[in-house]
């Protein structure tokens, strides 16, 4: 297994939690969030490519979890 998020099965739980702890975050202020893959893997142990895949399906799910999708 190549470590790929998409290859990874990866619970549902275990992705809300990456998505809430990326939210969080985000409110902070503390990065840009094009930074944040690096803050997931201090956070959850990923590797460099598992942040970005976490990181790229949260950017891309943003608007329609946060209702702001028309």
């Amino acid at each position: 297994m190549k470590g790929d998020m998409m290859e990874r099965q990866v619970d549902n739980l275990e992705l809300l939690e990456y998505f809430e702890y990326l939210d969080i975050l985000r409110e902070s202020g503390v990065t840009n969030m094009f930074g944040a893959g690096v803050y997931l893997q201090d956070e959850f142990g990923l590797d460099k490519r598992e942040a970005r895949q976490v990181l790229l399906e949260w950017m891309q799910s943003f608007a329609e979890r946060h209702g702001l999708e028309e």
